[in-house]
């Protein structure tokens, strides 16, 4: 008896177990076909579109006057007047100092007082000799008086021609007591002040004009880039000109003004292989002042199309791999890897991994998976 009701157990047991498995089992799958499946995960892309850009590179430099004028004097003698203000504005041509004219005034009269005396000599021989010309062919003088009379007035000739010189000469000195600018600019703080003595070409300048209407930005590039700049100006083309912009330290945007590039007066450093490139660029307020530390963005070449994607949808693994997710016709999102050539702006330049038309996810990408359906939804970034 108790081995029927033992079997019994065992029966019963079994069947519970068979219905679980049947039963359970179709249920729990019922349950799962019933739930609703989640949306596609709504992403920002980006579509590439190739384009022309202007691939460019920072060059470190500093600043000089375009024009910068030491003033020195010509003449030996004491300062007795400054007729200008220190840092003021002055044009070419106007008075900047006055030398005591007082013995160059003496000078000039003498060597003045000399001229008419030999020009008066001159006057008193000429006649002579022309009397004498006459009375030789006739023998009313010997050839000796004759020849001797036209040494005289060559002689008297002379006399005058040194003392024009001498009148000259003074009259330059005379006139270099009088110190202008020899060009428009600022002028900067004067070394001398009235009563000094100052001597003819001194070392030490009187003081410095600086023109800063326009400035120079020297920099340094490698042989092989510039090289490859020049062949961006047009063969025979005398207006084809290579721009740059300027970045002051601590600043972010470029200055205003664009410069260009000057190609004359370079040669090469044979230790380096570079050359020093320098880059023109106006300044009608002054605001660049010479010996500023800055960079000057000089384009290099251009590329007609360049494929730029936001900065944002590149990824960077440890190993240094790049990669992107990109969209498929399907809307499955997918990793692509890409390599990366430079940073242009906010935008990475590819060189190669995408091609026109692929779309690449800008935003949203921590809430997809490789293989996932996604709602793509194009950014209003412009690769620009």
């Amino acid at each position: 008896m108790k081995m029927k009701v033992l079997a019994g157990i065992v029966i019963l047991a079994l069947i519970g177990t068979g219905y679980y498995y049947t039963t359970g089992k179709t249920v729990a799958t019922e349950a799962q076909v019933s739930a609703p499946q989640p949306p596609p995960v709504e992403v920002t892309v980006f579509t590439i579109t190739p384009q022309k850009t202007l691939l460019t590179r920072d060059l470190s430099g500093r600043t000089s006057s375009y024009q910068v004028a030491e003033i020195r004097p010509q003449v030996t003698g004491i300062i007795v007047d400054r007729l200008f203000t220190e840092g003021s504005l002055v044009k070419a041509g106007q008075q900047l100092y006055q030398i005591d004219p007082a013995p160059y005034e003496a000078v000039h009269a003498s060597n003045v007082a000399n001229l008419r005396k030999a020009e008066a000599n001159l006057k008193a021989v000429e006649p002579k000799a022309k009397r004498y010309q006459k009375l030789v062919e006739i023998g009313g003088v010997s050839r000796q008086s004759y020849e001797d009379t036209v040494a005289a007035l060559e002689q008297a000739k002379a006399d005058v021609a040194v003392a024009q010189a001498a009148v000259t000469a003074s009259k330059i000195n005379l006139d270099y007591t009088k110190v202008f600018a020899p060009i428009s600019g600022q002028i900067g703080k004067s070394s001398v002040t009235k009563g000094a003595l100052v001597t003819a070409n001194q070392a030490t300048a009187l003081a410095t004009i600086q023109n800063l209407s326009k400035i120079y930005v020297d920099v340094s590039q490698s042989s092989t880039e510039l090289m490859n700049l020049r062949k961006q100006v047009a063969p025979g083309d005398k207006t084809g000109s290579i721009n740059a912009e300027l970045i002051l330290e601590g600043e972010k945007e470029p200055y205003e003004l664009k410069g260009e590039v000057q190609f004359s007066d370079i040669s090469v450093d044979e230790g380096t292989g570079m050359v020093q490139l320098r880059i023109l660029f106006p300044n009608p307020d002054r605001y660049l002042l010479p010996g500023l530390f800055v960079k000057a963005r000089v384009a290099q070449t251009q590329l007609e199309n360049a494929i730029l994607v936001p900065q944002q949808s590149v990824i960077r693994s440890t190993g240094g791999v790049t990669t992107v997710w990109a969209v498929g016709d399907d809307n499955i999102v997918n990793t692509r890897p890409v390599e990366v050539t430079k940073a242009l702006g906010d935008k990475w330049l590819i060189s190669s991994g995408l091609q026109a038309g692929d779309k690449v996810v800008v935003a949203g990408l921590q809430k997809i998976k490789p293989g996932a359906t996604v709602t793509p939804v194009e950014t209003s970034t412009s690769a620009q």
